[in-house]
């Protein structure tokens, strides 16, 4: 299990992005803070912390202040900014500073998944270790990112399509819609919309998978995997 110390100074959301993460499979919430002081405590305390969501906005700190502190005291625990502070200085300083991902206020469920998917495949590609050729270091470098598919058609969500193509990736072989509905929340009818969108695009490959009667089973699987 990933072990996340929810950071917020409101403590309704707080409570609300911790019930947030306990529905991402693979992770758990060690604990809540709502100051700098308290996050400094958790990090030392707590058993385990691998990632942090921080506000920006504390009563004590500001959370870049947070992750300096932290630095200070040699702690290299994993930080996502999730923060109502837009303003691009805020988010340049966060980058520099270590930050991995930055998600701004008020955003939907979907967009708090989507980033804990792409930090768990992160860690996965990393747990590997040894040497690195360029298209790995590539991956690594482009794991936390969660670009819009290119030409995404009117209606359809970067989001939802990140979703669809974390699972695949993270999937051992071909995938149904149904199957990827249940790992992402989503309905069969709209992981079907992006599959075929994917499919189209080449980014996914599709196979029929045939059984003893009816119609064969549409199964997908990433076409780039590397």
């Amino acid at each position: 299990m990933i072990e996340v110390l929810v950071v917020d100074d409101d403590t309704r959301v707080a409570r609300v992005n911790a019930a947030y993460v306990e529905k991402v499979p693979g992770f758990h919430v060690a604990g809540e803070a709502h100051s700098a002081e308290e996050a400094l405590r958790g990090v030392e305390r707590l058993p385990r912390v691998d990632l942090i969501l921080l506000d920006h906005y504390l009563p004590d700190r500001t959370g870049l202040e947070v992750v300096q502190e932290m630095r200070r005291r040699g702690h290299q625990t994993d930080v996502i900014m999730v923060t109502a502070a837009r303003d691009v200085s805020t988010v340049q300083a966060a980058m520099r500073q270590g930050a991995l991902q930055y998600l701004v206020k008020p955003f939907a469920f979907a967009g708090l998944r989507a980033k804990l998917a792409a930090y768990a495949e992160l860690r996965r590609t990393l747990e590997g270790g040894g040497e690195a050729e360029q298209a790995e270091v590539d991956r690594i470098f482009g794991a936390l990112s969660a670009p819009s598919e290119p030409g995404l058609p009117k209606g359809h969500s970067p989001t939802t399509a990140e979703l669809v193509r974390q699972c695949l990736l993270r999937s051992d072989g071909p995938l149904s819609a149904q199957e990827i509905a249940e790992r992402t929340g989503v309905s069969r009818q709209t992981a079907q919309r992006y599959l075929k969108l994917l499919e189209r695009t080449g980014r996914a490959t599709l196979t029929l998978k045939y059984g003893d009667a009816g119609r064969p089973e549409h199964r997908y699987a990433w076409a780039t995997r590397t």
